[in-house]
């Protein structure tokens, strides 16, 4: 049986008829419901769990609690002690965890149907699964990462600035052979957007290997609000995003201030960078037009108060902000790297990656067309629905359910064979 590549968009297909409910072994190296893709692993344990999936989690440490059912053992934690990962080293932790998972594993036999896992903490888990011939996924929450240090290098290089020490993409060998190791190892990876799959594709990787799932929104979190978004003069545009060079802040920079939006408009920053891209951009960061919250809790309620979300990444796993945007009725503006929800002319505008011409443009239209201002964000609140963290659940079960099938299918052909 031969898997074809899980489009994200459109409705679920029908399920595969299993008697049982789908085991999942689910391994997460970090702390899980912290911030960035410790919520995007808490947010898919629980929609796999509300899809009907029977869900044990592995996670370094626990940080949010799980709805009831799902079942949690941290790896590097018991109780309130935990082991520190900053004084251990973050590879060392990652591998220790993998340690512990793997040997769980194989007490496991009989009673997991698939292992879900993450980067940098799963060659040993991956090796087991193999040995008891359990399928298994490895999640790519990111681009391929040789090519997001490409791009981040050449980024740094075309600005002439040094590459920053506290650059969060600064190239590291280690992390990248521990990968592809995990690569080769995982059955199938696990890829949130067309754009990820092509630069796996482009690395080399076959296509048959690459399976699409979604990320989503919470819709009890961003949601619309017709009176926080009053009708004004000037536009209000967001961005937010925690790593500015990758995330392309300083082309929204060059693009809010090259379009006359900004001459009545407001455009804010959520999110940090670093000391070198503050002194590189200040005459950008510091126009009048410009407001810089730093890191904020309020980014639903901002969302629902924006226009427009700037997102014109370099790279990008799916862009979160993005589904959110949708949910909160706020128009995108996202390069050709962002997930493929923001849909040219239909639920946002999508520019080339680096096209600052272009988003300026983009920016422009906007600004002297509120009709069609409204009617992308009514076009966003239509599509929200089919991106929520709900129906990424739905749909990464449904990709289990195929790679199960498929696992069984190869098995019975080679037992025929013999």
């Amino acid at each position: 049986m031969k898997l074809e590549v899980v489009k994200a968009t459109g409705g679920p297909r029908p399920l595969i008829d299993f008697s049982d409910r789908v085991r999942v072994l689910y391994s997460f190296p970090h702390k899980l419901g912290a911030d960035r893709i410790c919520y995007t692993a808490w947010q898919q344990v629980k929609g796999l769990a509300n899809a009907g999936a029977d869900v044990l989690v592995f996670p370094g440490a626990l940080h949010r609690t799980v709805q009831e059912g799902v079942r949690v053992q941290p790896t590097l934690a018991r109780g309130k002690f935990r082991l520190p990962y900053k004084a251990l080293g973050s590879m060392r932790s990652l591998a220790l965890h993998d340690f512990i998972v793997a040997r769980r594993l194989r007490e496991l036999r009989g009673q997991v149907d698939i292992v879900h896992t993450w980067p940098s903490g799963a060659v040993r888990t991956l090796k087991v699964a193999v040995e008891m011939g359990i399928p298994s996924v490895l999640e790519r929450p990111s681009a391929n990462t040789q090519f997001v240090y490409d791009t981040v290098r050449q980024e740094y290089e075309r600005l002439s600035m040094p590459l920053a020490k506290e650059e969060e993409f600064r190239p590291c060998q280690e992390v990248v052979t521990l990968e592809e190791e995990e690569f080769r190892l995982a059955d199938y990876l696990l890829c949130a957007s067309d754009f990820v799959v092509r630069t796996f594709q482009d690395s080399g990787f076959p296509k048959e290997k690459l399976l699409r799932h979604q990320y989503g929104f919470d819709d009890a979190v961003y949601r619309p609000d017709s009176q926080a978004r009053a009708a004004t003069r000037g536009l209000k545009v967001l961005f937010v995003g925690f790593s500015a060079l990758i995330k392309g802040l300083h082309h929204a920079l060059a693009a809010w201030l090259n379009s006359p939006a900004h001459r009545t408009g407001t455009f804010v920053i959520v999110g940090t960078f670093t000391r070198d891209f503050e002194r590189r951009f200040r005459s950008l960061l510091s126009d009048p037009s410009v407001v810089v919250l730093g890191r904020r809790d309020d980014v639903p309620d901002l969302m629902r108060k924006s226009d427009i979300l700037l997102l014109p990444s370099l790279a990008e796993g799916y862009g979160l902000v993005v589904a959110e945007a949708l949910g909160s009725g706020c128009v995108p503006l996202a390069s050709e790297a962002c997930t493929e929800i923001c849909r040219h002319m239909v639920t946002g505008l999508v520019h080339r990656v680096g096209d600052v011409q272009t988003l300026t443009q983009q920016i422009t239209l906007l600004h002297e067309d509120r009709g069609l201002l409204a009617r992308l964000s009514a076009n966003c609140l239509s599509a929200a629905p089919n991106v929520t963290w709900t129906a990424a659940g739905t749909k990464l079960l449904q990709v289990y359910r195929d790679v199960i099938a498929a696992k069984r299918a190869g098995a019975g052909a080679a037992a025929r064979k013999t």
